[in-house]
C-alpha cells in the first residue's frame, strides 16, 4: 500500500529536520573566481588569471555566472572579459551556464556535462604541452558535453563522450570525436567533429 506508514524507530526522523549542506562557501567559485572577478563585475574591466582545478571541483563558473546574469542580463559582458585558465582535471559541469563574457580554459581534461547549459560564454579543453598521447585518439573529456546549450562555444582538442550536444539549442561545438548518439535532439546551433568514433562530420 502506497500510503502505508512503517514501523520506525522513534529516533528516526520521517520528515526535514536537518538542512544540508552543499559545501557551496568552500566551492572555487566562492574561494577564487567571484572574488577575482569583480572588477569585472562592477566596472567591466578584464580579468585573467590561472589556477589548479581538481575533479572535486564541480560546475566551476556557475556561480560567477550567475552574478553576471543577475547584473547584466543574457546579454553578459563583453567576449573574453574575464578569462579562466585551469590546469589539472575538472569535476562535473565545469562551466555550467557560462554566460557571456566569460571564457574557461582547461589545460588537463574534464568529466561530464562540460558546458551543460551553455549560455554564451567560451570553454575550451585541451592536453597538457607534455602529454605523450594524440589527442585526436584519446578521451579529453566524459558524456553528454554541451548538454542544453543555448549560446557561445565549445571547443576539444580531443575526443569525448557519448550524448555530445544533446538538445544543443544555439552553441557552436568543435571536437576530434564524439561516442554514440551524438547531437541528439539538436534544435539549432552547429557541431563540427572529425568523426573517429562517432557518425557528425567536418564542415562542407
Amino acid at each position: 500500500m502506497v500510503l502505508h506508514r512503517p514501523e520506525v524507530s522513534p529516533n528516526v526522523a520521517i520528515r526535514n529536520v536537518q538542512k544540508q549542506d552543499h559545501g557551496l562557501e568552500v566551492s572555487l567559485d566562492h574561494t577564487k573566481l567571484v572574488p577575482l572577478a569583480e572588477p569585472a563585475l562592477a566596472r567591466g574591466e578584464k580579468v585573467a588569471a590561472q589556477l589548479e582545478i581538481h575533479n572535486t571541483n564541480r560546475t566551476v563558473g556557475t556561480t560567477l555566472s550567475g552574478r553576471i546574469a543577475e547584473k547584466y542580463g543574457f546579454a553578459g559582458l563583453p567576449d573574453d572579459t574575464l578569462t579562466f585558465k585551469f590546469t589539472g582535471s575538472a569535476g562535473q559541469s565545469f562551466g555550467a551556464f557560462a554566460a557571456r563574457g566569460l571564457t574557461l580554459l582547461l589545460e588537463g581534461d574534464a568529466n561530464d556535462y562540460v558546458g551543460k547549459g551553455l549560455s554564451g560564454g567560451r570553454i575550451a579543453v585541451y592536453p597538457p604541452k607534455n602529454a605523450t598521447f594524440k589527442a585526436n585518439e584519446n578521451i579529453i573529456a566524459g558524456n553528454v558535453i554541451g548538454y542544453g546549450a543555448i549560446a557561445g562555444e565549445l571547443y576539444f582538442r580531443g575526443v569525448v563522450g557519448e550524448r555530445f550536444c544533446v538538445r544543443n539549442s544555439g552553441a557552436s561545438a568543435v571536437v576530434e570525436g564524439v561516442g554514440d548518439h551524438a547531437c541528439e535532439y539538436m534544435t539549432a546551433g552547429a557541431s563540427w567533429s572529425s568523426g573517429q568514433r562517432g557518425e557528425t562530420s567536418p564542415p562542407e
